[in-house]
């Protein structure tokens, strides 16, 4: 009986000093202010990302936070930050591409939005005036940085089968 109350003496006492490598107790039970977003304004920030392609890398960039992940379509990833995204976006402006919402769910929670579903891009073909279309699937996450939603990991792939 002694035994376990010195037990339960000294948990008490490594959990009052901060526990085991970490913050108290007291420390942990933060609670966090969730910035509000509805699914149309989610569905803006696609329009603001899309709308972005037809400026510069920089213009693009600057939707994603500075340590997000891009899956892109047309090369391999992960890229992660401002650099690596930037580059590939300097070769796939190129291509003059615009993105067309084809089908998207989208959830909220508290500071983070999920924007999935499939899409469609259509590019520069390999002939002068030439167009062709890419069918893709996408998944945007966001998190806000201040008052701005930005993107924190961006999966963007080919259908990998033919739609019948």
């Amino acid at each position: 009986m002694l035994a376990r109350l010195k037990v339960r003496l000294a948990l008490l006492a490594i959990l009052a000093a901060g526990g085991i490598g970490g913050p108290g107790i007291a420390a942990q039970a933060r609670t966090e202010t969730c910035m509000p977003i509805t699914p149309k304004q989610v569905a803006a920030l696609f329009d603001r990302w899309n709308a972005s392609l037809a400026k510069t890398p920089d213009a693009v960039v600057a939707n994603y936070t500075t340590n997000a992940i891009l899956l892109p379509t047309k090369e391999n990833g992960p890229l992660i930050g401002h650099a690596a995204i930037r580059g590939y976006f300097v070769h796939f402006l190129q291509s003059h591409p615009t993105g067309t919402i084809v089908t998207r769910t989208i959830v909220i929670g508290c500071n983070m939005a999920f924007d999935t579903g499939l899409y469609d891009f259509t590019v520069d073909g390999s002939k002068p005036d030439e167009r062709t279309q890419i069918k893709a699937r996408y998944t945007f996450i966001y998190e806000p940085r201040g008052r701005t939603w930005l993107i924190v990991h961006h999966h963007s792939s080919a259908l990998p089968v033919p739609e019948p």
